[in-house]
């Protein structure tokens, strides 16, 4: 018979535990940021950028380069040649023109014939907005970080497939949408833009957690998270204490966390197209809470002072039996047809559709004095 072996199993707070954790990470954090201002201090990346622009002016016309010339900032043109009396006056013209504008520095970008973003982008790093859409590009460029002033990005319906690290480099970033693309994931360097205000990630598809380095948006007042295929509140949306609007529709969520009364500014949730049987009492601690949509298909509890309090405008939307029979359908022939590009193009444009509809009609609901207690959502065809 062996002898007996004891062994010591070693007792903490985990708590402790994580703290030790974060505190390592922030320390990394601060490392990596050091070095990264290091490099960007740095002459050589500006020396190979000019350099890089000197060669692409060789290949244009003398027009062209001094209309480029023209869009560009305008303490880099101190070693560009001076234009003749004539394009002088052209350029003039043009400034006068762009004042008329508002001196708006906004780019945009539509239709499917683009399928790379055009090269003369990159010396305009002063622009302040992108809105790209409906296009066939895939990714973003690679100069992205460049673009230190952007506060805007608007990219929805293309066929994006990732955020670079690099976005994190945006620190002015205040609105970005990547809906209806296909994202599978979302980079971490993502919680380094602290001034975002607006982050809608809406029909991906596959999306289905962001990175807890997204907690550190406390100036996030819109999420929009809609059309995926979550299973839960990300862990990191409960941790945006300025959040007013979270939109959770059409996921895959059984449940709420007992905690949701963490957003105490929350006004707006949107949790309907789920599999929810009940709602938490949590969400009556939520003085600011204002409107609350549903289905109702198979919830079963509600707390009464949701359902009931005139303040809150609580809509519990139920699916007719005929649109469901035709939506299975419809799922059944996409499953069937999936690998086909213009099919999965054309039920994305449905999504956005309807999604357009439900937000058409909430807002209709906030301007009235009272909300019916069930409501049935039907779509209408015209033929013309």
């Amino acid at each position: 018979m062996g002898l007996e072996r004891k062994v010591d199993v070693p007792v903490c707070d985990l708590s402790l535990l994580r703290g030790i954790w974060e505190v390592r990470v922030n320390k990394y954090r601060q490392k990596q940021k050091k070095e990264e201002e290091r490099i960007e201090k740095s002459a050589l990346s500006r020396i190979d950028q000019e350099w890089q622009y000197r060669i692409y002016c060789k290949s244009l016309k003398s027009s062209e380069r001094n209309l480029l010339h023209h869009y560009l900032e305008r303490d880099r043109l101190t070693d560009i040649q001076t234009c003749t009396e004539g394009e002088q006056q052209d350029q003039k013209d043009l400034e006068d023109q762009e004042d008329q504008e508002g001196n708006k520095l906004i780019f945009q970008l539509n239709g499917e014939r683009w399928m790379d973003f055009p090269k003369e982008l990159q010396w305009m790093t002063y622009l302040k907005e992108w809105h790209v859409r409906g296009t066939r590009i895939s990714r973003l460029p690679e100069y992205l970080a460049l673009f230190t002033q952007l506060t805007v990005l608007e990219i929805p319906k293309n066929t994006i497939a990732e955020l670079p690290p690099e976005i994190g480099k945006l620190t002015e970033l205040k609105e970005l949408n990547v809906s209806y693309n296909r994202l599978l994931r979302v980079p971490p360097e993502l919680g380094n833009c602290e001034n975002l205000k607006r982050l809608e990630l809406t029909g991906n598809g596959n999306l289905s957690e962001l990175p807890f380095e997204l907690s550190s948006l406390k100036q996030l007042v819109h999420l929009d998270i809609a059309e995926n295929k979550f299973v839960s509140i990300p862990i990191c949306a409960l941790r945006m204490s300025s959040l007013q609007l979270l939109d959770l529709s059409n996921n895959s969520l059984t449940d709420l966390p007992q905690d949701m009364d963490r957003l105490e500014q929350l006004v707006t949730l949107f949790v309907h197209k789920n599999n929810l049987s009940y709602l938490p009492h949590c969400l009556t601690n939520i003085s600011t809470l204002k409107m609350i949509v549903v289905s109702g298909d198979e919830l079963n509890c509600i707390p009464t002072k949701l359902c009931c309090n005139p303040d809150i405008k609580f809509i519990r939307l139920y699916d007719n039996p005929a649109s469901e029979a035709k939506k299975k359908e419809e799922e059944k022939k996409k499953e069937e047809n999936k690998r086909r590009r213009w099919r999965e193009q054309r039920e994305e444009v449905k999504d956005s559709r309807e999604k357009e509809f439900i937000e058409a009609y909430i807002s209709s609901l906030k301007d009235r004095d009272t909300v019916p207690y069930s409501t049935t959502k039907v779509s209408i065809s015209c033929l013309l």
